[in-house]
């Protein structure tokens, strides 16, 4: 049927939220549907059923669509390694490590490729939701751009420009885009949204007419402010939003070059459970659980917390607290980490933390895979675990070690492994498997876990699945009675 693509006027105006929407009201409508980002940039990665790795905002989007994530959806994927270096994921696979100004004299080797996956995307379902990155008037880029008109070139999309209120200015980025923007650019720009609007919408309507005159595109409606429990766009976490405090206190540990923070989404479900996100000694506390996150720079985000002093908050509170170490936070909890080929940074070797007697290697391949397993040591009853792996290391057993979990799944393929430690007093805990609280049992472990040592009455954890997509729905609502969706579908259609 056609193709839609959303830009904004800069980063985390909203265009990975208003794709969602409209993935999933096309879905709702009855239309086969599928997300398409040609390159994103983000720490928050997911590994599909086939074990390629894609960028967490395509995700969620798959799923608004009812799909399987894949990685045509996201074909180009950078994971920062440092300020000024990342690492390119290309296809589901690692591809290398570039400078920006590397990266931005390769694109245009992977303009055929984009291609191809965009066609096939057209061939395969109705309508296609592309998304851009950043604003398209980033001019000192425009010459290699694969992302935003760039992108829409190669797939001859009509445009759809966003623009976020609350940050204030929206009518000046809007119109300072678009002034920016090539003549036959701007005739790609078939409309425009505002997002995250707060107030009195007649307040707002003079200026909306004033716009349109100045711009000559028509505002297809204005998108409330709103809070749902979906994962935050990529690399927009407000990690220092205060949230309401619960009887569960959860504080995970904001690392420097922290990855997959979408690992805690599923607490948000628990009525009972709030989460944080600490950088400071003061800022901790007393959590009922800590939790150190993966990291893109394990030895120097450890290095960090020494510094700061959170290495030593984090050894005292492992005395009697509930602490669990996913990924990088887990090779962190070991007794050494080595970098000897430098995958993550020039530091060769550190020590950890000592809490786990687990030692930890970083390799040249890159481990990424679906894994399904279960409980070794610590659960009762039915102990059944699921996640995904995303690891460049490797993690060998000291004396005395017992492993967290037995994986018995990898990729579909049945395998018998070991992941993850757990101390003798089974409150110290660190495993590989990333998401692995989206499934019910490990997160109704531990959250009961601390019901009991509180007082509190143990709960049933609820199916985390289920629950994101009825925020999906909700999503979809919220989006399709605040813009004009029969403008939205003359645009899709070609009109």
């Amino acid at each position: 049927m056609g193709k839609i693509m959303i830009q904004g006027t800069g980063s985390s105006v909203g265009k990975s939220i208003i794709v969602t929407a409209l993935c999933r009201i096309f879905k709702q409508d009855g239309y086969s549907v599928a997300p398409f980002k040609s390159q994103n940039m983000s720490l928050n990665s997911y590994i599909t059923l086939d074990g390629k790795e894609m960028g967490r905002a395509q995700v969620l989007q798959a799923y608004a669509c009812g799909l399987e994530p894949e990685v045509y959806m996201n074909p180009i994927l950078l994971k920062p390694t440092s300020d000024k270096k990342s690492q390119i994921i290309l296809n589901g696979e690692v591809y290398g490590n570039a400078s920006a100004l590397e990266y931005h004299n390769m694109k245009t080797k992977f303009g055929d490729m984009l291609k191809e996956h965009f066609s096939n995307l057209e061939s395969k379902f109705d309508i296609v939701v592309m998304e851009g990155a950043g604003s398209p008037a980033e001019i000192n880029l425009r010459d290699r751009d694969i992302v935003n008109m760039g992108m829409a070139e190669i797939a001859d999309a009509p445009v759809v420009l966003v623009g976020d209120i609350d940050k204030g200015g929206v009518f000046a980025s809007l119109a300072g885009t678009m002034l920016l923007l090539r003549d036959d650019e701007r005739k790609r720009v078939r409309g425009t949204i505002i997002n995250k609007f707060r107030g009195d919408i007649e307040i707002l309507k003079p200026g909306l007419s004033m716009l349109e005159d100045i711009i000559k595109v028509p505002c297809m409606g204005v998108v409330p402010y709103f809070n749902l429990k979906l994962e935050d766009e990529d690399g927009a976490i407000s990690f220092n939003s205060k949230c309401t405090a619960k009887p569960i206190d959860i504080a995970v540990i904001k690392l420097p070059h922290i990855s997959n923070f979408t690992d805690f989404d599923a607490f948000k479900q628990e009525d009972d459970v709030s989460v944080r996100f600490v950088s400071s000694e003061d800022e901790l506390g007393r959590p009922d659980i800590l939790i150190i996150p993966g990291s893109k720079n394990t030895i120097d985000d450890l290095i960090k917390l020494r510094e700061c002093g959170l290495e030593d908050s984090i050894k005292e509170y492992s005395k009697n607290g509930i602490l669990i170490g996913i990924c990088g936070g887990y090779q962190m909890m070991g007794t050494s980490i080595k970098d000897p080929y430098e995958v993550e940074s020039s530091t060769l070797y550190t020590y950890g933390m000592g809490l786990l007697n687990v030692d930890t290697v970083l390799e040249k391949d890159k481990v990424t895979s679906r894994v399904k397993g279960e409980s070794k040591n610590c659960m009762d009853g039915n102990s059944e675990v699921y996640g995904y792996e995303i690891h460049m290391g490797s993690s060998k057993y000291g004396k005395g070690s017992k492993s967290l979990f037995s994986i018995n799944s990898k990729n579909g393929e049945k395998v018998s492994m070991e992941d993850g430690a757990v101390n003798d007093k089974n409150n110290i805990m660190g495993t590989y498997i990333h998401g692995v609280f989206d499934g019910i049992n490990f997160r109704q472990y531990i959250l009961n876990k601390v019901r009991k040592s509180k007082g509190m009455c143990t709960r049933k954890s609820k199916n985390y699945e289920n629950f994101r997509d009825k925020e999906l729905d909700k999503l979809a609502d919220i989006v399709r009675n605040n813009i004009d969706m029969d403008i939205i579908y003359d645009i899709v259609s070609g009109k």
